[in-house]
């Protein structure tokens, strides 16, 4: 099969096309043959040695939409996805309509499902809550911007970087959207949710922003961060200060979830129903060719793409 295999640690230069024997699945997998895989930052990561780092050689890439040998169009997480062939884990295939667009059902994926799970399962979003996402116009912040309303969030406030962003999510359904600098952050934050502090506030910024959303929770409220894209670390948290706010602070990540087998099933079947009835909608970034995914990755790390990127192999 055609594969991205990396045989050495670096940037997306790394990312070439070769020819490598198809794999075998065990007892508990399926085999897809890839209508498209999604990129990732994180693939950035784990192919600079960052994040997990692999044992080399290996393939990239965790989520793919395929057809098994019968012919089902399936979606899941799998093992080597930047490649013609895959292996999901049988426990874990979703079938996927044939309607489905595959960019926008690949959004439902990892960044889908931490968005589910930061509102439900770690914030617990109740009804009547106000609700902060920073980073609104991002893949995880697109989607928690409308699944918050889905949860019956009273007010949702949006920030991000630039004005088209603002825009962005103000058309998926936030009640205001501001900037998201640190400067100044808890302030327009307050203004933006009427004069109150922030029931929820999720942060994957990191670093000062961190720091200065802290002083926009509001008492018995939850600041959850789930990633440092600042590269900075916040201060560390006074927890003086938190008894005397009543305020909690939590942190998130979503692998542990994804590796149970099962583990995503039910909710990534509840996200596809939620899309195909219109009420959230995934966005669909550019298309790349497999031997293209140097080029694909290289953008999504230098911020210029929207929407979820995909390789077509």
């Amino acid at each position: 099969m055609r594969a991205i295999q990396i045989t050495r640690l670096g940037g997306p230069e790394t990312l070439t096309e070769s020819e490598v024997p198809d794999p075998v699945p065990g007892p508990d997998e399926i085999l897809v043959d890839v209508e498209a895989a999604g990129v990732n930052y994180a693939d950035a990561e784990r192919i600079a040695g960052t994040y997990l780092p692999p044992d080399l050689p290996f393939i990239p890439g965790s989520e793919v939409v395929g057809r098994t040998a019968d012919g089902r169009r399936v979606m899941g997480l799998a093992r080597q996805a930047y490649a013609s062939k895959a292996l999901i884990n049988v426990d874990d295939v979703v079938d996927l309509p044939e309607e489905a667009v595959a960019g926008e059902a690949l959004a439902l994926l990892i960044q889908g499902l931490t968005a589910w799970h930061l509102l439900g399962t770690s914030a617990r979003v109740r009804k009547g809550e106000s609700v902060v996402v920073n980073s609104a116009a991002g893949g995880v912040g697109h989607l928690a911007v409308q699944l918050a309303r889905e949860l019956g969030a009273g007010r949702v406030i949006a920030t991000a970087s630039t004005p088209e962003k603002l825009e962005l999510a103000l058309s998926l359904g936030a009640d205001a959207a501001v900037d998201g600098s640190a400067e100044g952050y808890a302030e327009r934050v307050i203004e933006a949710n009427l004069g109150n502090r922030a029931d929820v506030i999720l942060d994957a910024v990191g670093g000062d922003v961190f720091d200065a959303a802290l002083g926009a929770v509001a008492e018995f409220g939850r600041l959850i961060s789930y990633g440092t894209a600042s590269h900075k670390d916040p201060s560390p948290v006074d927890v003086g200060r938190l008894l005397e706010t009543n305020v909690a602070v939590a942190g998130f990540w979503i692998r542990p979830l994804l590796t149970r087998p099962g583990g995503y099933r039910a909710q990534l079947s509840e996200l596809l129903e939620l899309t195909g009835s219109g009420r959230i909608r995934p966005i669909a970034g550019r298309e790349y060719a497999l031997a293209d995914a140097g080029r694909a990755l290289g953008d999504v790390l230098a911020r210029r793409t929207t929407g979820k990127v995909v390789l077509l192999p």
